[in-house]
């Protein structure tokens, strides 16, 4: 009875927050979250020139703040100081990168904080070189690729901390099939901007349990046996990963139709999976931990800069929960994808 009886007052207070900033002064805040497939998976015709539909689309939004999936800098010096906790493999080498910057990580995300607090309108080319080389020391290469993309071609050598090795990794970004690279950074740079915000958290989902091994099998079981709809929505979206423009592809796995069968299919068919440990249903748990970090991250992007437009970038099968709660956020409105991408 005590559960039945706190539904209503759960509602209540659900819906009193909602109107909290009924009054509220000063513009509102704009974020439009972007489903995505995950380019790395694509067929091996893929031509990154597909998703130039989809780039005129999203610079007619016109983000001031562009998000990624990855993990920032701050979370991959968390993870090197606390490799028990979270492992040696968190976040990918920079090596490379610090010897030559001479900047290990904690330094190098210092300086690029402190570069963007007086970055100018107009960086000069040893600037963005620079900051480049920085931000790859910082584990922030999306961010990275951001400023060499707006370096003008003659530009595009090495000095300034960019070394040969780091010019090298640089142009290899330009075709490594991922939408950090590809659809975040190369729209950041058309719209002038500095840098992305790496939003991504798994600080909270290495689950610490007696058998990993047990517990992926689990889960893995309990998605197969929920999956006939999604294999029907999967086979579909297959077809369209083929054509020469993605835009038909994003319009259907940002579709709420499409985006319930997924979460259907990821997580409802998770919580009916039976295990004598709970296995899937703690692989929920970190799941919802996941992306709690991730959208409170992404509200951090915009916390000092109200009337933000926001655009942030995920694995379609997060939309459902970006959606949801950062619409419960104050002064801040979720924008229609079918709107943008029509």
């Amino acid at each position: 009875m005590a559960v039945i009886a706190a539904l209503p007052v759960a509602a209540q207070a659900q819906g009193h927050l909602a109107t909290l900033d009924r009054d509220m002064v000063g513009p509102r805040s704009q974020v439009l979250v972007l489903g995505t497939v995950h380019l790395r998976y694509m067929p091996k015709s893929y031509n990154p020139a597909a998703l130039n539909g989809m780039l005129d689309k999203l610079a007619v939004f016109k983000p001031s703040i562009i998000t990624v999936e990855n993990e920032p800098g701050e979370d991959c010096d968390l993870a090197a100081r606390q490799p028990a906790k979270y492992g040696k493999d968190y976040c990918p080498t920079n090596e490379a990168a610090q010897a030559a910057t001479g900047l290990d990580l904690t330094a190098a995300i210092a300086e690029a904080y402190q570069t963007l607090k007086t970055w100018p309108a107009q960086p000069t080319p040893a600037q963005r070189r620079r900051l480049a080389a920085v931000f790859l020391a910082a584990n922030e290469p999306a961010s990275a690729y951001v400023q060499w993309l707006q370096l003008p071609a003659p530009e595009r050598r090495a000095g300034d901390l960019l070394d040969d090795a780091l010019v090298a990794q640089l142009q290899r970004l330009a075709s490594t099939n991922n939408e950090s690279y590809q659809l975040a950074a190369v729209l950041a740079a058309r719209l002038g901007l500095a840098r992305v915000h790496a939003v991504d958290n798994h600080t909270g989902d290495r689950l610490d349990v007696p058998d990993i091994k047990a517990l992926v099998h689990s889960i893995e079981g309990a998605w197969a046996a929920g999956s006939a709809a999604s294999k029907v929505q999967q086979k579909q979206e297959d077809g369209l990963k083929l054509a020469d423009d993605l835009l038909p592809l994003y319009r259907l796995i940002n579709d709420p139709a499409a985006l319930a069968v997924e979460a259907d299919a990821n997580v409802l068919a998770a919580m009916r999976g039976k295990s004598p440990e709970h296995y899937p249903q703690i692989w929920v748990a970190g799941w919802e931990v996941r992306n709690l970090r991730m959208v409170a991250n992404i509200r951090e992007t915009f916390r000092e800069q109200p009337g933000a437009r926001v655009l942030t970038i995920v694995g379609s099968a997060h939309k459902s929960w970006f959606d949801a709660w950062l619409g419960q956020l104050q002064g801040v409105d979720i924008v229609n994808v079918a709107d943008v991408l029509r």
